[in-house]
C-alpha cells in the first residue's frame, strides 16, 4: 500500500530543499494534498498485473463459429508518470485490440485496465506491454495489440523542450505479431 505519511514527510522535505517555507500560507497543506493525490494517481502500484486481470476479468461467452473478428477500443485517455523523472506523461491515447477466444470482456473493463496499468511509475513501452499482458490473462486470448500515443513532460517542459513531440509505441502479441495484414488493418483503423 502507498505510505501517505512517508509521502507527506518527504514532500515537506522537498519544499524545504527548494528553499521555501512549508509553513507559509499556500504550502501548509501541500504535503497532505500531494499525499492524497499520489494515493490516487499511483493506485495501480498497489496491484500486480495478475491482480488487475482478476479484478477486471468478468467476461461473456460468445460462440466460436470460425469468426475471427477483432474487438477494438480506441482513444482511451490515460496519464502516467515517467519513472525516470517522475514527470507527467499526458495527452495519452490508448487503443486496445484483441481477437476473442470464446469470450469477450466488457468494453469498460478494457478502459479500466488501461487506466489502472497507467497509474504506476511507468515507461510508455511498459504500459503497452502490461496492458497486453492483463488483457490476455483476463480474456484468455493470446492475440492482443496495444497502440499508445502520448506526450512526455520530460521532453516538452525540460531538457530538449520540444513541445510538439509525441511518442508512439506498439505492442503486438500472437496473431497481431505474426500477421502483418492484421497489423496493418488495425493501424488503418486507428489513424
Amino acid at each position: 500500500m502507498i505510505d501517505q505519511e512517508a509521502i507527506r514527510k518527504h514532500i515537506r522535505g522537498i519544499i524545504e530543499a527548494l528553499g521555501d517555507d512549508p509553513e507559509r500560507e499556500g504550502l501548509k497543506e501541500t504535503p497532505e494534498r500531494v499525499a492524497r493525490m499520489y494515493a490516487e494517481v499511483f493506485e495501480g502500484m498497489n496491484y500486480t498485473n495478475d491482480e488487475i486481470a482478476e479484478m477486471f476479468s468478468k467476461c461473456f461467452d460468445v460462440p466460436e463459429n470460425g469468426n475471427h473478428d477483432m474487438v477494438v477500443v480506441k482513444d482511451i485517455d490515460v496519464f502516467s508518470y515517467c519513472e525516470h523523472h517522475l514527470a507527467l506523461m499526458y495527452d495519452m491515447k490508448v487503443t486496445v485490440a484483441y481477437i476473442p477466444k470464446g469470450k469477450v470482456i466488457g468494453l469498460s473493463k478494457i478502459a479500466r485496465i488501461a487506466d489502472m496499468v497507467a497509474k504506476r511509475l511507468q515507461l510508455q513501452e511498459r504500459i503497452g506491454t502490461d496492458i497486453a499482458d492483463v488483457i490476455s490473462k483476463a480474456t484468455g486470448s493470446p492475440d492482443v495489440a496495444v497502440y499508445i500515443e502520448g506526450t512526455h513532460s520530460c521532453m516538452t517542459t525540460r531538457g530538449i523542450k520540444k513541445s510538439a513531440a509525441r511518442t508512439v509505441t506498439t505492442t503486438f502479441r500472437g496473431r497481431f505479431e505474426e500477421d502483418k495484414e492484421l497489423q496493418n488493418r488495425l493501424l488503418l483503423m486507428i489513424k
